[in-house]
């Protein structure tokens, strides 16, 4: 990241794709992320490993991430639920493997059918596993720590309790955590007070991304909240598609389109081309008619005589 100051991680293809009924064809899938690759996308989530019974829209995340690590410069993300997962990752060549710890545990039960205690138990099995691959090949392995700033079922969520969760991931040996506001209930100053709790119990080397929905019309604002804390890494999807298909409510990713605007104009580098990733949304929005796509970036335009970050 020498170059780039802020790495935007889309998850549209994941976290986008599994929250809209429409099956996207494998073709557009792997259209979509060459072309957001070459407007200078670093990372992609291209996919889940979860059961197709479960998420039909996922059940070509093999297939997907094989062609994903055909395009040069990409580190290709997945998300798994489980060791299950994690195997089909690993055998298909991840870089990095996100697994989503719902601080919440009425949440979790529902995302994954396990208590917080089964989840890590799961997670340190995933983590033993992963530390027995080749250093070179070995995968990045995160946990997110999902409804961390508020949940739809339970309501307010402890953030003493979001420590103490990110401390035992930590020990369970995943290499970072994130902080995920799954459900949008997050605002700037409960951003930017957790980030520097869990920064202060694990170190900063060891959170650097964020995971922010603009359910509430607040997820411009609580990413820069973020940033303004350390955080270098936040996730956004093309459109502001997804959400979380087990959090009632969940809708509204950050809009990939317009968080590279606001950091570029800002002077903070994110190595992507803002004229060629609205070029992306065309391969989106013609292959999903019937979604609504947002951002105000895309309706607006890019001003004239607007430079990119130096």
């Amino acid at each position: 990241m020498n170059d780039i100051d802020i790495l935007v991680s889309e998850v549209g293809p994941r976290d986008g794709l599994q929250s809209i009924a429409s099956v996207l064809p494998t073709a557009t899938k792997i259209a979509w992320i060459e072309a957001q690759a070459a407007a200078g996308c670093r990372e992609i989530e291209v996919g889940s490993f979860v059961p197709p019974k479960l998420l039909p829209q996922m059940a070509d995340t093999a297939k997907v991430v094989e062609a994903a690590l055909k395009t040069p410069d990409l580190t290709v993300a997945v998300l798994v639920p489980n060791l299950r997962g994690a195997e089909d990752a690993i055998a298909a060549g991840a870089h990095k493997i996100s697994i989503p710890f719902s601080v919440s545990e009425t949440h979790s039960l529902k995302n994954v059918r396990k208590s917080h205690d089964e989840m890590f138990t799961e997670i340190a099995k995933i983590a033993e596993r992963v530390a027995g691959i080749e250093a070179g090949k070995r995968p990045h392995f995160e946990a997110g720590l999902s409804t961390a700033f508020g949940c739809t079922l339970e309501g307010p969520v402890s953030e003493e309790l979001v420590v103490r969760s990110a401390e035992r991931l930590m020990d369970a040996g995943v290499a970072e955590v994130g902080l995920s506001d799954t459900t949008g209930y997050a605002n700037p100053e409960q951003v930017k007070r957790l980030v520097r709790k869990v920064q202060a119990a694990v170190g900063k080397e060891h959170i650097t991304g964020v995971h922010l929905h603009n359910t509430r019309g607040l997820g411009l604002a609580n990413a820069l909240a973020a940033i303004g804390e350390g955080i270098t890494t936040v996730d956004s999807s093309l459109g502001g598609i997804g959400g979380c298909p087990f959090a009632p409510g969940a809708s509204g990713n950050i809009v990939t389109e317009d968080l590279v605007f606001m950091l570029e104009a800002m002077g903070l580098r994110t190595g992507i081309d803002i004229d060629r990733l609205l070029d992306v949304r065309t391969i989106v929005s013609d292959a999903l008619p019937d979604e609504p796509l947002y951002g105000f970036v895309p309706d607006a335009g890019v001003p004239k005589g607007f430079e990119h970050a130096a």
